[in-house]
């Protein structure tokens, strides 16, 4: 069975029954996956939506984006994929001709594929490059910042991109052990880590460098610039009555989330209503045979059908 195959049979959407019953609110609806990794959900938006469905999907990772190319071939011309960020994805949709969508997907954060790939070197459980690149095209990678940064910097984009509280000795450690040799393997970094945090520490719930790798990826990979303005472009692009659902894992990516919906949802012109007052979590049974699905929280918001629609969320 060749890594493909492998890949898109172990893959399993995130909170997949949850996001169908919200998106496929219509027969035969247009859809917009702006993270299509796998393919999971896409490919259900597809089985599910009706004989007529269609889907315009985009991922930055061409890797991952051919995977999900061989899983959603047999739609044949219902589906396009684009290999982009979902920041520069709306050019494309106009060159496909598409104007507005009946269901829009941000699933957000590292693929499960990432991750389990230790060349990537996502993941601080296995041995690999300092990469933690989702476009391979871009040539700034988490070895860059951890061997140039200065200090405070590092210190800094950890605190904020990782919420990490020994931010500043995680720093320093870092910073005097690459004056003796380049930091290029996730098996250093974590080393590194290891030694700077109190024992305690250590030992704890979450894995020690956890925190870590999360803001070196969010900062090598720009994930929180440009979430905001895509959500308020994705809002934009709803029909009438159409839905964004956004599956975000960390409590960064779901406060941004949070605060964009709101604000479009307010004012005298509210764009959106709230149709998830608080974030859907996943049941214990889908998180006790998908791990990942445990820190998932799902946020709806519907294009009102008018200006003037006063209904409430």
């Amino acid at each position: 069975m060749s890594l493909e195959s492998k890949e898109n049979k172990a893959h399993i959407p995130v909170l997949i029954n949850e996001v169908m019953g919200w998106l496929v609110w219509k027969p035969n609806g247009r859809f917009l996956d702006c993270t299509v990794g796998l393919g999971g959900h896409s490919d259900a938006l597809l089985e599910r939506g009706g004989p007529e469905a269609c889907l315009i999907g985009c991922d930055r990772d061409a890797e991952v984006l051919e995977m999900s190319r061989a899983r959603l071939h047999r739609w044949g011309s219902r589906v396009h994929l684009v290999h982009a960020h979902y920041r520069d994805l709306w050019s494309h949709v106009e060159i496909v001709g598409e104007r507005s969508f009946d269901g829009i997907l941000f699933d957000l954060g590292v693929s499960s594929v990432q991750l389990d790939d230790a060349q990537r070197g996502f993941s601080f459980q296995s041995e690999g490059p300092l990469d933690m690149r989702m476009d391979r095209t871009k040539t700034q990678t988490a070895a860059d910042l951890v061997n140039t940064l200065p200090e405070q910097e590092l210190a800094d984009l950890v605190y904020r991109f990782g919420e990490e509280r020994y931010s500043r000795r995680i720093a320093r450690a870092i910073v005097r052990a690459r004056t003796e040799f380049p930091l290029l393997t996730t098996s250093q970094l974590v080393d590194v880590v290891r030694r700077a945090v109190p024992r305690a520490y250590r030992h704890g719930r979450i894995h020690c460098a956890t925190r870590t790798f999360q803001a070196l990826r969010i900062a090598v990979n720009r994930e929180l610039d440009d979430l905001g303005p895509s959500l308020t472009q994705a809002a934009s692009r709803l029909s009438p009555g159409g839905r964004v659902c956004v599956i975000a894992f960390h409590s960064l990516e779901d406060r941004i989330v949070k605060q964009t919906f709101r604000h479009l949802a307010s004012g005298v012109a509210p764009v959106l209503a709230l149709l998830t007052k608080k974030p859907v979590v996943a049941l214990e049974s889908e998180c006790d045979s998908n791990p990942r699905a445990r820190s998932a929280k799902l946020r709806v918001a519907e294009r009102r059908r008018s200006e003037d629609d006063g209904r409430s969320a």
